[in-house]
């Protein structure tokens, strides 16, 4: 049999570190106090308005709230957005029992389950650590009694007088449920969270948690795979049978692996000392190349300044003697008395070689040695960065490589990486980047830990490069920095928006995915039907989509993929007051007789083109992206043609009245042109027969985790 006092470790909240107080289950089958989940919710909520600002976490001491993705915040409170279609609310909550945003649907903390089975082990536990502590009676006149019994009914304890007094026999009362004394008491009836008044009877087997009827009928477990309470029951309790039974059959297993584990605590305590020791003598070592390499610089420094001042106090007494009466003039003032003409040639000759010497050196002074000892200084710039990179040898551990392909620049940053070998040999990772400035000399890496092989940043400007490299951690161990790599970010902050299913949609030709993330048109039977009434030399007429969302100022930017099949496909952008004229044309915008470059060579075609046309839209198709024909443009067709890029992308400067069209892969502007920004502008798109659009996922922390799964 388990001691009680022995689980203590599952009884303990990941939130407050104590014991569990109304533990609620989250939908990822972790356990958090019902007080932790509101306090954490409030925390989330005031970083969310705060625009994810790390100091509102610390609202509470008694919580501590890991650095988790604001995925809502993406899409509203940006300046000139206006929203004109609702989604559902829901509420993200961050876990920190497994680290992960955990949507808890509408209903949020409501929508909960209290996980009584762990509040009665709790409370078991408080009752064994508190033995000598009685509970009292609560109907008693003071002093209380101590309780014999507690009612589960009355959610009271009481004594056996009280209990007599107020559980007569022959009353309902006597009918109800009594044990021993306790402060626990749960209802006898579990309800469903989202139908109050419903109790629950069936198990989801996909969302794991009890539903009652109305949720399996028509609530968010009509098409899932449940099964009855009792069957539930029965499964689960002897599955847990079995794997208990099975635990405490290897017990004497469990105890060798645990007198294993003795000894390899022991030998890890010992070969860590011995470690310990050899990385000592190995940076005593270098304190020893160090103290060499500085005395001797030290030695050639001093005696470069005794040869200096030497020289220089030499050249001091040779200018002292130039002064009168003094050295090399007092001399020559002697020689000046002298009369006898033989003996003053004699020795003015040689006198007057040294005084033309002294008198070019005072035009032209000199000092004869230099102050200055920059020859003296020690570059240890190249010795520093080894130094930083000092570790222990990797001992095979595999160099990690930066996969471009996989990585993305969009509203954030998704770096991938991944070893040669396939195999995850690294304990964790290190990221650093740093922007690429032709100004800046000094290049300062920015650093974060990795444990997976992959990480979100959201802390780059836009329009700029960034260089990323990554190295993996084995313990202490690790591998060299695998080959930097350059990528850009989008030109402008990403704008998010939606296919509008309302506006102009045509559902007969245009089908959209349930999120309204991706449009494709078909070229089907009733394109053969509507083939019927056109004339001789027309074409179909392109079927419009916009975006549900308007921007009235500000530079943005967004992305897409255009299936390769494409046919043909128009994007760009559309002003609210013209939307109307893009849906109700009266002619065929895309017969030969309106086609901006149709061949002929008259300009009044081209005049009546640009007044004509609703929108600003550039051509896509055949996987071929078609730069418009402009007096800017070349005039040889061919090289407005350029191979269609893998991603999309489109910058309205609404400033400056300007619109671009990007290969959202390289960032690479492909097109612009003026734009009138007049109005609030939408995202347009036009498609004909079969083709394709998906507007391009943003970059979020579940993002990455889902893929990581995969």
């Amino acid at each position: 049999k388990v001691a009680i006092k022995g689980i203590e470790r599952e009884l303990i909240c990941p939130a407050c570190k104590e014991l569990f107080t109304h533990p609620l289950i989250l939908p990822c089958q972790h356990n958090v106090c019902h007080k932790c989940v509101k306090e954490i919710l409030f925390a989330f909520e005031d970083s969310f308005a705060d625009g994810g600002s790390e100091s509102s976490n610390q609202s509470s001491p008694r919580i501590r709230i890991s650095a988790s993705s604001m995925d809502r915040i993406d899409r509203i409170n940006r300046s000139g957005r206006k929203r004109n279609s609702l989604t559902p609310r829901s509420t993200l909550f961050p876990c920190p029992g497994c680290q992960r945003d955990i949507d808890l649907g509408e209903r949020g903390i409501n929508g909960l389950f209290r996980n009584f089975t762990l509040e009665t082990i709790v409370e078991r536990y408080r009752q064994a650590a508190r033995a000598a502590i009685a509970i009292m009676c609560d109907f008693c006149k003071p002093p209380p009694q101590e309780s014999t019994k507690s009612c589960m009914d009355c959610s009271a304890s009481y004594c056996n007088e009280c209990f007599k007094i107020h559980h007569p026999w022959g009353t309902v009362k006597a009918q109800h449920e009594y044990v021993g004394p306790t402060t626990n008491f749960r209802p006898k009836i579990l309800m469903c969270p989202e139908h109050e008044m419903e109790r629950v009877n069936m198990y989801c087997e996909i969302c794991r948690r009890p539903v009652c009827h109305l949720c399996k009928l028509g609530g968010g477990h009509a098409n899932h795979r449940v099964t009855t309470m009792s069957t539930a029951y029965k499964t689960l309790k002897e599955k847990l049978s079995k794997d208990i039974e099975y635990l405490i059959s290897k017990e004497s297993q469990v105890k060798a692996h645990i007198t294993q584990l003795d000894l390899l605590l022991k030998e890890t305590e010992c070969n860590s000392e011995r470690a310990k020791q050899e990385a000592s003598h190995s940076f005593e070592k270098l304190y020893h190349v160090l103290e060499e390499k500085k005395s001797a610089a030290l030695r050639a420094i001093e005696t470069s300044k005794n040869v200096r001042l030497e020289k220089l106090q030499t050249q001091v007494e040779e200018y002292q003697g130039l002064l009168e009466n003094n050295g090399l003039v007092g001399y020559a003032q002697e020689v000046l008395k002298e009369t006898d003409p033989s003996c003053f040639v004699q020795t003015a000759k040689q006198l007057h070689v040294r005084i033309q010497k002294a008198t070019e050196s005072l035009k032209s002074f000199r000092p004869a040695a230099e102050t200055t000892f920059e020859e003296f200084v020690v570059d240890t710039a190249k010795q520093e960065d080894i130094l930083g990179d000092l570790s222990f040898h990797s001992n095979g551990l595999e160099i990690p490589e930066i996969n471009e392909e996989q990585s993305r620049m969009y509203n954030k940053a998704l770096i991938r990486w991944e070893c040669p070998g396939k195999t995850d040999s690294a304990d964790i990772y290190v990221l650093e980047y740093h922007k690429l400035n032709r100004e800046d000399e000094s290049v300062t890496w920015q650093k974060t830990e990795v444990c997976g092989k992959s990480k979100v940043l959201s802390d780059l400007d836009d329009d700029s490069s960034y260089a990323f490299r990554v190295r993996g951690y084995k313990g202490s161990i690790c591998s060299p920095w695998s080959r930097e790599v350059i990528l850009r970010t989008p030109p402008a902050p990403v704008f998010s928006f939606l296919f509008d299913d309302k506006c102009g949609y045509n559902n007969e030709h245009l089908q959209l995915n349930p999120r309204r993330t991706s449009v494709e048109s078909r070229a089907g039977f009733p394109l053969l039907l509507g083939s019927e009434r056109l004339q001789v030399g027309c074409y179909t007429t392109l079927d419009y989509i916009i975006g549900d969302t308007g921007i009235a100022k500000g530079k943005h930017f967004w992305a897409f993929h255009v299936e390769a099949y494409s046919y043909l496909v128009k994007v760009g952008v559309v002003p609210s007051n013209k939307i109307q004229k893009l849906f109700h044309s009266t002619h065929d915008v895309t017969s030969p007789r309106y086609e901006q470059d149709s061949g002929h060579d008259s300009g009044s075609e081209d005049a009546f083109f640009d007044s004509s046309q609703p929108c600003t839209l550039v051509t896509l198709g055949m996987r071929k992206f078609f730069i418009p024909a402009t007096p800017a443009a070349p005039k040889d067709p061919a090289s407005r043609i350029l191979p269609l890029p893998s991603c999309l992308g489109i910058c309205l400067d609404c400033d400056r009245g300007r619109v671009g069209f990007y290969d959202a892969g390289r960032m690479k502007c492909l097109y612009e042109c003026e734009v009138d920004c007049s109005g609030i502008m939408y995202p347009a798109f036009a498609l004909m027969g079969s083709a394709a659009v998906h507007l391009e996922e943003a970059v979020t922390a579940k993002y990455r985790e889902y893929h990581d799964d995969i």
